[in-house]
């Protein structure tokens, strides 16, 4: 029986380093297209990722109960679509309108002139006033009110015009939410494939590619449950407070306390510490105090009592980093910053830390 030899042609011709030079060269071609093909799905699939992680626990409670996957996942899309798109068309058409209120406010009110007067009365700016004159500088309070007035028309006029274009793309809006509420529910179904499956793409070992996963796990964990959550609750409470109040553009400025609630060390103070001053100036002193009062017992309880019980202490990146992150990432990536920001900085830590691991030298 005669046994034919393999072409030496064909011998190991895979594994040569030609081969794999050009295998490697096609691979990252196409990996390339492939991200341009996604690039415009980028934000909505980081969504619909975080989104899946928070709701996949209801998801596997009903399929726990014997619910088959695809009904589970539909009944989960559903509860998605109930607390976010429903509210957000109610949540557009408000914010137009107080962003209009607070331009016509800015333009109108009185608040202005009362900080003129009190800045003209005060020794303190009388004295700083002479101190500057002394040295050639010519300082008028009218400035001061001047550029408040101005930030407020033209805040007021900015947040106009964004939720008026939010309005007007409303169906782009919707698209696009059809689509991630499409991925949220293969997603649901199929994440413990894809996650088996890009581990299988990495090169990392094991343990360091379970150690990728579970930080971005839980720094989802810690913006969306403790932070989103967090702040909705200083948001909604912010803006009801504005509301008992009688303050202008209460789900306006809740809007806003709720997002700078994702802010560490100043938060929704950059809101109600001002609001708090112009009320005292204002001739409503025991308002501006119960305003602050009210500022510190919300802000202290959400960050030393609630945020702490919902995210615990898996997540441990520095403050200044946390600040910066979020500050960086609405520079860059515009709301959703406030997510991508996070997410970079902890890959960049994580492998960091794997990199010191396998590479630095340990303390």
């Amino acid at each position: 029986m005669h046994i034919k030899n393999p072409s030496p042609q064909n011998t190991g011709h895979h594994n040569s380093p030609m081969g794999i030079r050009y295998f490697l060269i096609v691979f990252l071609i196409s990996i390339f297209f492939f991200g341009r093909i996604l690039w415009p799905f980028w934000s909505i699939l980081v969504l619909a990722f975080l989104l899946t992680n928070l709701f996949r626990p209801i998801y596997i409670f009903f399929t726990r109960h014997r619910f088959p996957e695809w009904v589970a996942s539909v009944i989960t899309c559903l509860l998605i679509i109930a607390i976010v798109i429903i509210p957000m068309i109610f949540f557009i058409i408000s914010l137009t309108d107080e962003a209009l209120n607070l331009y016509t406010w800015g333009r109108d009110s009185r608040v202005g002139f009362k900080l003129q007067e009190f800045l003209q009365g005060s020794p303190l700016i009388l004295q700083l006033q002479s101190q500057l004159h002394e040295v050639g500088f010519t300082f008028d309070p009218s400035q001061v009110t001047d550029a408040f007035t101005y930030l407020v028309k033209k805040g007021g006029l900015f947040l106009y015009n964004q939720a008026s274009g939010w309005a007007a793309n409303f169906l782009h809006f919707l698209f696009l939410f059809c689509i991630m509420i499409l991925i949220i529910f293969f997603f649901l179904i199929d994440q413990p494939k894809f996650i088996s499956y890009m581990k299988r793409l990495s090169p990392l070992p094991e343990d360091e590619n379970d150690l990728l996963i579970n930080k971005f796990h839980q720094i989802a964990n810690a913006i969306l449950k403790g932070n989103g959550i967090c702040g909705l609750i200083q948001g909604i409470l912010g803006g009801a407070i504005f509301s008992i109040l009688n303050l202008n553009s209460p789900l306006l400025w809740g809007s806003i306390m709720a997002i700078l609630a994702f802010l560490p060390i100043f938060g929704i103070g950059l809101v109600m510490i001002p609001t708090a001053a112009i009320l005292a100036l204002s001739d409503r002193m025991s308002e501006g105090i119960f305003l602050f009062v009210f500022y510190l017992l919300l802000s202290m309880g959400i960050e030393y009592l609630v945020k702490p019980k919902m995210v615990g202490n898996e997540v441990k990146m520095h403050t200044l980093l946390v600040f910066l992150s979020i500050i960086g990432g609405l520079s860059v990536y515009g709301v959703m910053g406030i997510i991508y920001g996070p997410l970079i900085i902890t890959a960049f830590l994580t492998l960091s830390e794997i990199y010191l691991k396998r590479y630095g030298h340990q303390p």
